[in-house]
């Protein structure tokens, strides 16, 4: 008598095990965008109300972060800071997405001339440091929140340049494509209905990582007087003004900083799991 075959188990589900550091850092977004558009939810006081009498007061229950040198409160200015920063920031990476995404397309669908053109100022670019470009562009330009979000823009762009033409090259090659340039749709048809659409998911998936880096680079130009103008509550013109005091208000620059900090520890934490979940790398949350 033969035993029968033995069955294996069904394969049990896999169970997504919930990460407390991304939970965490969701949370602190969820804050964040907050304090970007309601930023009244959170401070009882106006940003920009001076109090000389009440400089450099320290941290108690009526100012949780203390008073700067003028006697503003510093938490209100920070939760007010957070438009400022993350609108630099998100702005610079908006157009960057937009920009790098067209010409990445119009260099790979462009013929051999337009590549080159289109790569070559690339290169121009990569060869220049971020942050030293987008100096040399303020510094041009002038200083103002929309030039420093333009030159952050554009010191990030050639590596958006380079991934959308990479991905709209792998998608000329795919059968849909071939299937409409058989049925004779023109070129930009082509570009724009099959080739764009298939190229962005990549880009964006990239700027939730480089969002954070950009909103740096917006607080670091305003830190050296080249974007937002005081009174303004950012946070590089708060770290400007209160580096000053760090002996006697260590606050007044510490929790600008911290804020900094933290929404760029954040922004990286998500947008690093939301990227290896598109790679398919990921299997908990």
């Amino acid at each position: 008598m033969t035993a029968l075959p033995r069955v294996s188990a069904l394969p049990r589900p896999r169970t997504r095990r919930i990460r407390p550091g991304t939970v965490l850092a969701s949370a602190l977004l969820v804050l964040l965008v907050v304090a970007a558009f309601a930023p009244g939810l959170l401070a009882g006081y106006d940003p920009e109300a001076v109090d000389p009498a009440n400089a450099l007061a320290p941290m108690s229950g009526d100012h949780l972060f203390g008073t700067d040198q003028l006697g503003r409160d510093v938490f209100s200015r920070v939760v007010y800071g957070a438009g400022p920063s993350l609108s630099i920031g998100v702005g610079a990476t908006v157009f960057a997405v937009v920009a790098g995404g067209l010409l990445g397309v119009l260099a790979a669908t462009g013929g051999r001339v337009v590549d080159e053109c289109v790569m070559r100022v690339t290169d121009v670019l990569i060869a220049f440091p971020g942050l030293l470009l987008a100096l040399l562009m303020v510094a041009v330009l002038g200083p103002s929140s929309f030039n420093a979000t333009l030159a952050i823009g554009c010191s990030v762009l050639p590596g958006y340049v380079r991934l959308a033409r990479g991905q709209a090259l792998v998608v000329r090659r795919s059968d849909f494509v071939r299937a409409a340039v058989t049925l004779g749709r023109p070129g930009w048809d082509i570009a724009l209905r099959h080739l764009l659409p298939n190229a962005l998911p990549p880009l964006m998936v990239l700027s939730l990582v480089n969002v954070g880096t950009a909103i740096v680079a917006g607080s670091s130009l305003s830190f050296l007087g080249m974007g937002p103008k005081p009174p303004a509550p950012e946070w590089g013109v708060m770290l400007s003004e209160g580096r000053d005091f760090l002996d006697s208000a260590w606050f007044a620059a510490f929790f600008p900083g911290a804020a900094l900090a933290v929404s760029v520890m954040a922004l990286n934490v998500v947008g690093r799991r939301l990227q290896h979940r598109f790679e398919g790398r990921l299997t908990d949350v």
